[in-house]
């Protein structure tokens, strides 16, 4: 199955410093990167968002029309493309520091789609992030509307201001994934699996939670689902959070789970589906997690896995 997928939220160039000193730029930014996935999945992927005119936008606009994704007219303004600085640790973990502008460019939208994912620091820097949340709760019951918090902690103020954010977007979503670390920070003691119980029931019909090498935990109408991870040498893990959420949609779409159509069945989902979609998810994290940077397994990749 092929879907008509809307990605919202922000784009950036991360300059990567490895635990050497080594540095090098890639295009970035998790919903950039999502919609980068699923276009390697051979969805059909619109971007809205917005870079600059100069080198750095151009870097992600080649990357973007590379990977089959085409840009919501508007996006490029006069002001600097973002940037992320990441630093990685000698297991290849990454933290960030971002200068970041964000807002949510005016656009004509495609008057029909499948699904319309959001998230991130575009889902929590305003004025962009208000904007989203308003899209995302217009396209509910007319597409599938996806979220992943994908927490950055320097946006968000305190973990309760931020709690309140994340649980509106929640509310505004038919399936979510988040991270152990994403819940960890949002609701500090409370066991994850219990937030993702919690959130199903603020109305997604799927919550997943990803937990690094343990795998993922899926929660649905129909029950609690855990899947391990597959062994990985993992040279990094930048973009493999942006990779399962790409994995995720891609293996909805083939379940033909995606759609206003499909609301009702993906309300229904059984678990020996679920466990087939979380499966799908941890491959094509793990694949990203094999190899250097932000890079999602193509179609044959994922399906050879």
């Amino acid at each position: 199955m092929r879907a008509r997928a809307l990605v919202v939220g922000e784009s950036l160039v991360d300059v990567v410093r490895t635990a050497d000193g080594a540095e090098s730029e890639h295009p970035g930014g998790s919903p950039l990167n999502v919609a980068y996935g699923l276009g390697r999945l051979e969805h059909a992927v619109s971007l809205l968002t917005r870079l600059g005119g100069d080198a750095h936008g151009r870097l992600l606009r080649e990357h973007l029309s590379a990977g089959g994704v085409s840009l919501v007219p508007g996006a490029v303004d006069h002001l600097p493309t973002s940037v992320a600085r990441a630093q990685l640790d000698a297991e290849g973990r990454a933290t960030y520091e971002f200068d970041l502008e964000w807002v949510l460019p005016a656009a004509q939208l495609p008057a029909e789609l499948d699904v319309v994912h959001t998230g991130s620091i575009g889902a929590a820097v305003d004025p962009g992030a208000g904007a989203a949340l308003e899209l995302l709760r217009s396209w509910r019951g007319r597409a599938t509307t996806s979220y992943d918090p994908n927490v950055r902690p320097a946006f968000l103020g305190s973990p309760e201001e931020a709690l309140r954010r994340v649980e509106s977007f929640v509310e505004a979503a038919d399936v979510v994934k988040a991270s152990d670390e994403d819940v960890a920070w949002l609701c500090p003691g409370e066991d994850v699996v219990e937030v993702a119980r919690r959130w199903q029931r603020r109305g997604p019909a799927l919550v997943v939670v990803t937990r690094g090498g343990e795998g993922a935990v899926g929660v649905a109408g129909a029950g609690t689902l855990r899947v391990p991870a597959p062994a990985t040498r993992v040279v990094d893990t930048v973009g493999a959070g942006d990779a399962f959420t790409s994995g995720l949609l891609h293996a909805l779409a083939e379940h033909d789970l995606l759609g206003p159509a499909a609301a009702r069945r993906l309300r229904a989902l059984r678990l020996d589906a679920l466990e087939d979609v979380l499966r799908t998810a941890t491959r094509a994290a793990s694949i990203t997690c094999s190899r250097a940077g932000a890079n999602p397994p193509t179609r044959g990749e994922l399906a050879a896995s």
